[in-house]
């Protein structure tokens, strides 16, 4: 079943409502927003928009990690054994993981992701949240560029 939005970046969108993933928490900060939907940022991008249908004017930018940290491979399932919605007996196939990026205005080459909380989400039930991993070895401003960030050291 076809559903219309309004977004403030992208006006009025189509999409099908199994596109929509909900996130009965909210995310840290927006925990009023719950059904968000992926765009495509661009043709062979490895950039996502994560829209808000809850809030028109919020999206954020999120991308799969291991595109930029190929070595990206937190052990939460720590973190998910106290969550109903994630059946840890079936493989972790439907379990996509993303990081919020966060993009300098003038200054992309600087731009970094929040390896600290991913976003984790089950492809099939179509429910996420963003876990918070204190014991990370990551940041939550870990470079996507590290080698721009090397040089500028």
């Amino acid at each position: 079943m076809n559903v219309k939005i309004g977004t403030t970046r992208f006006g009025e969108i189509q999409l099908d409502k199994s596109q929509v993933i909900r996130m009965p928490d909210g995310m840290p900060g927006f925990v009023d927003n719950r059904r968000f939907v992926i765009i495509q940022n661009k043709d062979n991008s490895p950039f996502f928009w994560y829209q808000s249908l809850d809030e028109p004017d919020l999206a954020f930018v999120i991308t799969n990690p291991r595109q930029f940290v190929p070595d990206y491979h937190p052990d939460f399932r720590h973190y998910l054994k106290k969550i109903a919605w994630i059946n840890l007996d079936s493989s972790f196939k439907e379990i996509a993981c993303y990081v919020v990026v966060n993009i300098p205005k003038g200054t992309p080459e600087k731009m970094t992701g929040n390896f600290l909380g991913p976003l984790v989400m089950d492809l099939t039930a179509r429910v996420a949240l963003q876990l918070v991993m204190p014991d990370s070895n990551y940041s939550h401003k870990t470079p996507l560029l590290p080698k721009v960030a090397e040089l500028q050291r």
